[in-house]
């Protein structure tokens, strides 16, 4: 497996894969100043091409850079589960996904590519998440609930059953969202409220 991206969320994905089993060979990263990172070689962006037969994930945080990468590139793309991690019957794990350790997704509940389910979230059961979308520490997404694409739900974020979150929208740490949430939002409180709404694709 090669990491595209040598940052702080590289090494959880890193700790996942060689809990895993699965041999890391190199990583990738713009800044050419990065030369190693947990005992691995970083090469600069030139050099990736050469293993593009390999498998990737992409291994940053951000869902907009996540993105572009994939657009931008032709890789063939792994996916990452701790070990520790729960999932139930019945669920998709789209390509390039990474779940972190402690997370819990229930059955019947889809996944897509490109995103992070981090430590010790919750998705319960019948969810639908979009490519690109976080799902940060801690949060619970409780039953039947759509996560529209490139969405962060913050960590220890709560949302309540049979709810839709738009595409691009920002849900704030410690929110509870009780009702619908439109796309490219920013919600903040307990209950939940819209302080703004972004200019696309933040």
């Amino acid at each position: 497996m090669v990491l595209f991206g040598a940052s702080g969320h590289a090494k959880v994905v890193i700790d996942i894969l060689e809990r895993s089993g699965i041999e890391v060979s190199h990583l990738v990263d713009a800044n050419p100043e990065i030369e190693e990172l947990a005992g691995y070689q970083v090469m600069d962006e030139a050099g990736y091409m050469s293993l593009s037969e390999e498998e990737y994930i992409i291994s940053i945080g951000s869902n907009t850079i996540r993105k572009k990468i994939v657009k931008d590139s032709n890789l063939v793309y792994g996916w990452a589960v701790h070990p520790s991690a729960i999932l139930g019957d019945d669920v998709s794990i789209g390509q390039g996904t990474v779940v972190m350790a402690g997370a819990i997704i229930n059955p019947s509940t889809h996944v897509g590519n490109h995103c992070i389910i981090n430590t010790s979230a919750s998705i319960d059961h019948d969810c639908i998440i979009e490519d690109f979308v976080h799902i940060s520490p801690n949060a619970t997404l409780c039953g039947t609930i759509e996560v529209g694409e490139g969405t962060h739900v913050g960590a220890g974020a709560t949302i309540i059953p049979n709810l839709k979150i738009g595409k691009w929208a920002t849900i704030g740490a410690g929110a509870v969202i009780i009702e619908n949430v439109p796309d490219y939002a920013v919600v903040v409180g307990n209950p939940g409220r819209i302080i703004r709404i972004k200019n696309g694709e933040e």
